[in-house]
């Protein structure tokens, strides 16, 4: 009896599942169709498959949804960049003032000086007019380590070489503390003095993922794809709503899902990229108070704490009355008689 009460309590939960997954299929199917109907003939658009095999008729394939998904910057601290990539070595960009193309480079210095020997083409950088040029060494040293910075913090660059014909070259000692400065992540150099910054507010980067992919392993895709060196945990990701309400994607959320069943219009909710311990979140009852100015929120506070006394009040005086007819009860149990 007990076997056959246990396996229809299992039957029954199996049905209740299935249902249950057949209804938020549908509900998930009807919102990626709207959500592909407004991102029309843009890159955003999701695509679906069905993977697995059908044991019963009753069964249904396992959906998968991919495509890129918009996420948004809200950091406070700052976060640092790899020094390089795993497998990538360390080389100096190909520039003119290399060995390689030293020679041709004097070729065409002697050319252009033979056609124009007048004024040999030079590049130089000024320093701003409130300054003073007193041509003293170390003016001339600190304009030559300005250039030189300057020059190693142009990001996303694959050469210095922007112009074939250089008047002054830099020195090796220039040369050699350009390159020790500079490193590459996927193909793109960058000064690694600069590699510490906080990116925008409110900036939009997106990472293609699918609908299988937890919370934890989208941070990790997105901290991958710009080579981050900060722990995953330190982050978490937050579903900001246009009213101000603030919510915590779980460890066990799937991103891409709960995208898709929220909308895609972003000017109602974004996915914030927030620290774990910075972020905090609003419910909507909160939430409806936040645009409101400090003067409202204060009369607000004003009616609500009068609105508390009120309620005290009528408790107070409940409680008093309860306690003279306890009181009076008490009093009339000695003379052996019941007063009402």
């Amino acid at each position: 009896l007990k076997n056959r009460i246990l396996n229809h309590f299992i039957s029954e939960i199996k049905v209740i599942v299935e249902q249950t997954l057949f209804f938020l299929r549908r509900s998930i199917l009807s919102h990626l169709k709207t959500y592909n109907l407004y991102y029309e003939g843009k890159n955003l658009q999701l695509r679906h498959r069905e993977v697995g095999k059908r044991l019963t008729p009753s069964e249904e394939e396992e959906l998968i949804i991919e495509g890129l998904l918009n996420i948004s910057w809200g950091l406070r601290r700052p976060i640092r960049l790899q020094m390089q990539d795993d497998h990538e070595r360390i080389r100096p960009p190909p520039s003119s003032t290399s060995w390689h193309s030293g020679c041709n480079l004097d070729n065409q210095s002697q050319e252009g000086q033979k056609q124009t020997p007048q004024t040999p083409p030079q590049m130089e950088v000024t320093p701003p007019e409130d300054h003073s040029s007193n041509g003293t060494t170390q003016d001339h040293e600190e304009e030559e380590e300005e250039a030189c910075d300057v020059s190693a913090q142009l990001l996303r660059t694959k050469s210095d070489a922007g112009v074939l014909r250089r008047g002054r070259r830099r020195s090796p000692s220039d040369q050699r503390r350009i390159r020790r400065h500079r490193f590459s992540i996927n193909g793109h150099f960058y000064n690694h003095k600069t590699s510490v910054f906080t990116p925008a507010y409110g900036s939009v980067t997106n990472v293609r993922i699918n609908s299988c992919m937890t919370t934890p392993q989208v941070l990790r895709v997105l901290l991958n794809k710009f080579k981050i060196e900060n722990s995953p945990d330190d982050f978490a990701l937050y579903l900001v709503h246009a009213s101000g309400e603030r919510v915590q994607l779980k460890r066990t959320d799937y991103p891409l899902v709960v995208r898709i069943l929220q909308g895609p219009c972003e000017h109602v909710c974004k996915i914030f990229l927030m620290e774990q311990d910075l972020g905090e979140e609003i419910p909507y009852e909160v939430a409806q108070y936040i645009k409101f100015e400090m003067p409202v929120l204060q009369s607000f506070i004003t009616k609500l704490k009068e609105e508390e006394d009120r309620e005290v009040q009528k408790l107070r005086s409940r409680f008093k009355y309860l306690r003279c007819i306890i009181e009076k009860q008490l009093q009339c149990l000695p003379e052996g008689s019941t007063c009402m």
